[in-house]
């Protein structure tokens, strides 16, 4: 485990390798799981904001399904979700298919298009690293978790690229926590690679 302040990061998310591999899981982690997306608490504020700017990348059945269940929707275990079509298991309302079959994100494809600002929930952003609460909310833990079907091709490419979990994630662990927390991370990572840590 890696303490950074009041952040309690997994060795593996440092010591694993893990690159997406979307032409093999066709965006899998947007549909398979237990309930839609996790919120922070200012995302259901973006998601609102942005809403009518993100509704043209999203499918007719999805459209339907927000307004029977609103933007977001509390799961009794996850907090505040994206609804998903159907029961928790399928796909994200805010997720497509594109012409190949794989699973895109509306906010993503809006952001990349000048759209809108927000790239997408920091939770999917962060995927496979799932970040939880500490027991008594002081701190966070910071775990790396792939789903052991779907993500075999990306530990598979992570391996053969040889990028570290934290490389990957970059962009979405400076977003979460800021530059100088990956920059310590990176300091700890590059020391536990050559065996001082």
């Amino acid at each position: 485990m890696i303490e950074i302040g009041n952040i309690l990061v997994s060795d593996d998310v440092v010591e694993k390798q893990f690159v997406c591999d979307l032409a093999k899981c066709k965006g899998g982690c947007c549909e398979e799981g237990d309930a839609g997306a996790p919120l922070e608490d200012n995302e259901m504020d973006i998601i609102n904001e942005i809403f009518e700017k993100v509704k043209p990348y999203l499918s007719d059945a999805a459209i339907a399904e927000i307004e029977r269940k609103g933007k977001y929707v509390y799961h009794k275990e996850f907090g505040w979700v994206t609804p998903t079509l159907g029961d928790d298991s399928e796909i994200c309302v805010y997720g497509y298919r594109d012409p190949t079959g794989i699973i895109k994100c509306g906010f993503e494809q809006a952001y990349y298009d000048g759209a809108i600002s927000w790239k997408k929930p920091i939770s999917c952003h962060l995927f496979p690293v799932i970040v939880s609460k500490g027991k008594q909310g002081k701190y966070e833990r910071v775990n790396y978790v792939p789903r052991e079907k779907l993500c075999s091709p990306a530990c598979g490419l992570g391996k053969k690229l040889k990028v570290p979990v934290y490389e990957f994630l970059k962009e979405a662990l400076i977003r979460k926590y800021g530059k100088e927390f990956y920059t310590v991370l990176n300091e700890v990572a590059k020391k536990k690679e050559k065996g001082e840590f």
